[in-house]
């Protein structure tokens, strides 16, 4: 199996400076800042390196993006990974931090940025001082710190430590909750290319995404395409969990099927049950129905729409047919519920009533009025809310009640 990310798996101790050298580590760097800044955002955006944190836009589009009438400017890293059912990034942070790292610095060297930053989610704490003595090795190596490799380009990477707030995901609160505010989304436009961290042009981006730009700059934009489709290029870390034999990390092409994933590699369903469900994108994701048609189908940014979902962050949960859906979306909704910032109201109040209900219908005491009213509570929310959380909260409640009725009549 080919890793460009996942490459400890290949590689042991690359987490270690000197064996990251030896295999090609920073090749990519010393490349970069002997380029022009606008022929290394043109190389990433060639390479078509979509947004693994979820919404899937492009990289190299958002680099450009970057007010060249405003200064300075600031890369951000979101290390906040709080999508239930994702777990990708802390594995690339602990067993190939000088990779990411250096993702990182050409990042910012691409948008003119002189300091990064690292926001960890606040559970991170032992990644975030792992990070740190990376980092250190990094500038005593000369790859970070003052005129870099003997250039006059100069970068610092700095980690914060966010409370563990899932709304932190979010960029625009992650940027609020890194300048010492409530970790709250804020209203956009502007958008954080032209006002971020500051109120200063600001990329960010995923820790998966930086992960990806030294492979981009080492082997040309044509090098990464030969991975994945041709809208949706490069490998992917799906993030495999729930009612499967082998949960785990595994990085794919894009385009590889939930059949192959799940079976092949996941090893099936345990005890001999079938599988009845599949939600693509963690708790935030709607439900599909695990037909031969969903199963084939490529999971990439444009196919996975064709079943009625999205890839989003690519954190694939298994439901076999043992679980009832009353109970997986009561489950989503205690979370979205204590997870709402609770800025707006429709996110905040619909929330709040789709789990009152969802706790009712779970526990046997709700009717087919309590389900119809859930569904439209729902849809009411959907549209309404200033970030997409308020949305995320009701993609398994509606499609769960839409492509699974009886799980719910069974109930009422």
């Amino acid at each position: 199996m080919f890793y460009m990310l996942l490459r400890h798996r290949d590689v042991p101790d690359i987490n270690q400076i000197d064996v990251y050298q030896k295999n090609g580590g920073f090749d990519a760097l010393k490349k970069a800042i002997k380029m022009d800044t606008t022929d290394v955002t043109n190389e990433v955006k060639a390479a078509g390196l979509r947004g693994r944190g979820g919404a899937g836009f492009p990289a190299g589009v958002k680099w450009s993006f970057m007010d060249n009438n405003n200064w300075p400017h600031y890369v951000v890293a979101n290390a906040d990974e709080s999508e239930p059912g994702t777990f990708k990034d802390r594995e690339i942070m602990e067993s190939n931090p000088f990779q990411f790292l250096e993702g990182i610095s050409i990042a910012s060297y691409a948008v003119g940025a002189n300091a990064a930053y690292i926001y960890l989610r606040g559970e991170f704490w032992e990644v975030a001082h792992f990070l740190d003595e990376k980092i250190e090795e990094m500038e005593k190596a000369g790859f970070l710190g003052e005129k870099i490799q003997g250039t006059d380009y100069s970068l610092k990477i700095y980690t914060h430590l966010g409370a563990g707030a899932y709304i932190c995901g979010e960029e625009t609160a992650l940027l609020e909750s890194m300048e010492g505010k409530r970790g709250q989304p804020r209203v956009r436009p502007p958008f954080p290319p032209s006002q971020g961290l500051y109120n200063k042009p600001t990329v960010v981006n995923n820790v998966e995404t930086l992960t990806s730009v030294p492979y981009i700059i080492s082997n040309g934009a044509d090098g990464y395409r030969k991975f994945g489709t041709e809208k949706s290029p490069g490998t992917k870390i799906f993030s495999l969990s729930g009612n499967v034999n082998n949960p785990g990390n595994y990085e794919l092409p894009l385009g590889t099927t939930f059949r192959e994933l799940i079976f092949t590699h996941g090893g099936g369903i345990p005890d001999g049950k079938s599988i009845k469900a599949i939600m693509p994108a963690g708790a935030s994701s709607s439900l599909i129905v695990a037909n031969d048609e969903a199963l084939d189908t490529p999971m990439d940014y444009e196919n996975v729409r064709n079943v009625g979902a999205d890839l989003g962050s690519a954190s694939v949960i298994v439901v076999d047919d043992s679980i009832g859906l009353d109970w997986l979306i009561n489950k989503t909704m205690s979370f979205f519920e204590h997870e709402s910032c609770g800025k707006c109201t429709p996110c905040r109040e619909g929330a709040y009533w789709m789990h009152q209900l969802t706790k009712r219908i779970h526990a046997g005491e709700g009717t087919k009025e309590d389900v119809e009213l859930l569904k439209d509570v729902a849809t009411q929310v959907q549209g309404k809310t200033l970030c997409a959380l308020g949305e995320f909260s009701t993609m398994a409640v509606v499609s769960s009640i839409e492509r699974f009725p009886e799980d719910f009549e069974a109930k009422v």
